[in-house]
């Protein structure tokens, strides 16, 4: 692999590069990877890993055997690079090959697959094809993630994602229909005062024993991490 020009992003117990990667360190993947529920966890599929900041986070929080797989070869070896570096190197995977194939040739079932997918299925594309792969959905749709839960999933595993809150509700709806339920729901509002603009949410073929949702709020009107943002990320942030 060739070296690294850049410098990593450090979290308090890795660090990791993303500059090659389809997609980024960002506010999405770091919440959702804090939120999940991780309990009785012992195997994930991270779906569209990126530079794999969602599957590194998993691994700091459980003991889980991770899967992660991409379309993109770049960031697949720099997930590769990353994992490699980590202290949960024995137990991390990554695979260059798209969702679909996967669901077909998968030997192994999980109790948790986790995805920060493309959001954007009909705005314009650019004529950079990886950053279409990154930010479309037509290599990762909805109906095949949800597929992708109903024949990959443990009886009572769970599929947990990200997505704008517009087209979460959207999958939600689709989600019902393909006999998924909803287990919990977090609303993410950018700054305190506005609209939810981030939908955190996990879903199973099992119905809960009780059903959870709430909000979540990033920012205070004047600009300072919350409470709540700070608590959920004390483990991952330097400086928290």
């Amino acid at each position: 692999m060739e070296l690294f020009s850049q410098r990593p992003f450090h979290f308090k117990r890795f660090s990791l590069f993303h500059h090659r990667s389809t997609m980024k360190t960002g506010t999405d993947a770091v919440l959702l990877g804090a939120w999940l529920n991780t309990e009785n966890t012992h195997r994930i599929l991270d779906a569209g890993t990126g530079c794999g900041i969602i599957a590194l986070m998993l691994a700091q929080r459980t003991q889980a055997i991770i899967d992660a797989i991409d379309i993109d070869k770049d960031s697949c070896e720099e997930a590769s690079f990353n994992f490699s570096r980590s202290h949960w190197n024995k137990r991390l995977f990554v695979s260059h090959i798209d969702l679909k194939q996967y669901i077909q040739t998968a030997n192994v079932s999980y109790d948790l697959i986790v995805s920060n997918p493309p959001f954007f299925a009909d705005s314009v594309k650019t004529k950079h094809h990886r950053r279409n792969l990154a930010r479309h959905n037509d290599s990762m749709s909805y109906e095949m993630l949800l597929e992708a839960a109903v024949t990959l999933l443990q009886n009572n595993g769970r599929l947990g994602m990200v997505m704008p809150h517009k087209e979460g509700e959207l999958f939600l709806k689709q989600a019902f229909v393909s006999g998924l339920r909803l287990h919990r729901l977090l609303n993410i509002i950018p700054v305190r005062g506005r609209m939810p603009n981030r939908i955190n949410f996990e879903i199973g073929r099992q119905a809960p024993i009780e059903e959870w949702s709430g909000e979540f709020v990033i920012r205070e009107s004047n600009g300072s991490f919350t409470t709540q943002y700070e608590e959920l990320l004390k483990d991952y942030y330097l400086g928290l």
